[in-house]
């Protein structure tokens, strides 16, 4: 008789225990998951993209920057690149919401398509700059164009039997407030302070 094989996935596990810890009862929250995985094809390198209710805002947290399965790497100390992406959309802020969930999730893919092609590493005290004019929501309105990267003070940093997984916290910018980064005007702490919250607001103005 044939058995159905269980996949240990203690490193996906640690992730989701985690959000759990902070949002307790949302034990299956909205997810979503590539229909080809990397490993047999697909051009979406994460296994999966969750999505939890934080009241008035979606707090979305990947799986794969970091190694879910066995590990792989040499390095012990770390899973993987050593981090996941987490991302915080306020409600008031948008207008259809699988819409914009589902646009989110291809953000974080081509994200991680960066890390998984380029060896690209997302850490703390970093920007994102797109050079784009039009907003990243799905209809490109929102005068947000790109990202500020923070720890994702809620989650911290996790110990999984893979190794530390620290979460970054991705928080949308204007294009102007990104210039201020480039030209050096200004620092991604500074800027982070004048926001007052690591929610992404796509309606906000921007601060510059």
């Amino acid at each position: 008789m044939a058995t159905e094989e269980t996949v240990c996935a203690p490193g996906w596990d640690a992730i989701t225990k985690a959000m759990t810890r902070l949002y307790p009862g949302q034990t299956e929250p909205v997810h979503y998951a590539p229909i080809v995985g990397y490993r047999l094809g697909g051009s979406d390198p994460l296994d999966g993209i969750s999505i939890y209710d934080g009241g008035d805002f979606y707090h979305f947290v990947t799986y794969g920057f970091s190694e879910l399965y066995e590990k792989e790497s040499r390095n012990a100390e770390y899973s993987g690149y050593g981090f996941e992406l987490t991302f915080k959309l306020r409600k008031s802020g948008i207008r259809k919401r699988e819409k914009e969930q589902k646009n989110i999730c291809g953000i974080l893919q081509t994200l991680a398509r960066m890390s998984f092609g380029d060896g690209d590493v997302f850490l703390p005290g970093e920007y994102i700059y797109t050079g784009q004019q039009t907003g990243i929501d799905a209809d490109g309105a929102s005068p947000i164009t790109g990202f500020l990267t923070t720890a994702d003070d809620a989650l911290g940093e996790i110990d999984t039997p893979n190794g530390k997984v620290l979460f970054v916290q991705l928080v949308g910018a204007t294009d102007a407030e990104l210039r201020a980064l480039i030209d050096e005007t200004e620092t991604v702490e500074g800027l982070l302070d004048k926001l007052g919250s690591t929610v992404t607001d796509y309606s906000r103005a921007s601060v510059y």
